[in-house]
């Protein structure tokens, strides 16, 4: 069993609109936006992250949003909800602030114990708010103040047809099984803190996922530095996994190998982190992009549309 992984680093999904996305995430949730770059293999759509004050592993969303794409269609073989951290007792005072900005399908919640609330996200996306004993420090740099404030990732939730070989690997990958409650296993990596939780949905009936506008493209697993992801990424093949070659993604190094399951995942390294091209006072405001695609700048900068402010 490996021991190198501490819980989630970051999860990505696919959007339509990057204004309505921004808004969205830094509006409504009151995230940071950490990073405005672009997508490396498709450089004409921005890639765009949100979350704490430094952009912390485990508190990071992205999006890649390709303008008018069409919704994805959720099933299994996804991460079907994303839930974030909340200070215990807020969440009734954030159900009042989601309804007043018009988000929709806000829906109290109650799993192993914990309160939620969950709402669909700018692409109809599952997004969910967990009360929490989170002792994380929030970005408070908007109008929400930090007795309501997101602290971070609490879990993910994928939906399987079949929960066995993913709940093997995520055992392989240090996680240990909590309980199972109602068709949901929860899993957790012992001592890993917050955003340390996975639940996996079983659901045998259902179709299969169709990626598109409001879907996860992949969720990613937690190492401190890259010596540990090789570690990792070694422990896979010898296991049998197809694994990438270390990819540089500018602010953490990223392996991804694709389980029984169907869900993309991804081992990302904590370093360097995105304070490496920008001032932490300033993340966010500016383009940033890969060196391979500088030369595009000026092309880029026409192209894409403003999305607002950083915060």
């Amino acid at each position: 069993m490996l021991k190198q992984i501490t819980g989630l680093h970051h999860v990505t999904a696919l959007g339509s609109d990057a204004r309505r996305n921004n808004a969205f995430f830094t509006d409504i949730l009151g995230l940071r936006r950490v990073k405005k770059t672009v997508n490396f293999d498709a450089p004409d759509v921005y890639h765009l992250y949100y979350g704490d004050e430094t952009g912390s592993p485990g508190s990071v969303m992205t999006y890649f949003p390709f303008p008018g794409a069409g919704r994805g269609k959720p099933g299994t073989g996804e991460v079907g909800a994303t839930g974030f951290a909340i200070p215990e007792g807020s969440s009734t005072a954030w159900a009042e602030r989601l309804a007043q900005k018009g988000v929709t399908a806000i829906t109290p919640e109650e799993r192993f114990g914990e309160t939620r609330l969950s709402f669909d996200g700018p692409d109809g996306e599952r997004l969910v708010l967990v009360e929490s004993a989170d002792p994380r420090a929030p970005w408070t740099g908007g109008d929400i103040g930090a007795e309501q404030a997101i602290r971070g990732f609490h879990s993910a939730s994928m939906r399987l047809r079949d929960v066995g070989a993913t709940r093997e690997l995520l055992g392989f990958m240090g996680y240990e099984t909590l309980g199972r409650e109602n068709g949901v296993t929860r899993l957790a990596v012992p001592g890993g803190g917050p955003a340390a939780i996975v639940d996996l949905e079983e659901l045998p009936m259902a179709g299969h996922a169709a990626q598109g506008a409001g879907s996860v493209h992949h969720i990613a697993f937690a190492v401190e530095n890259r010596a540990r992801q090789l570690e990792v990424r070694e422990a896979l093949l010898d296991t049998g996994y197809q694994v990438t070659p270390v990819i540089d993604r500018d602010y953490f190094w990223a392996i991804y190998f694709r389980p029984p399951g169907g869900v993309l995942f991804e081992v990302a390294t904590n370093e360097p982190g995105f304070t490496r091209d920008e001032p932490q006072d300033h993340l966010g405001e500016t383009l940033k992009l890969p060196s391979q695609h500088e030369h595009l700048r000026a092309r880029l900068e026409r192209h894409l549309a403003p999305i607002g402010d950083a915060a």
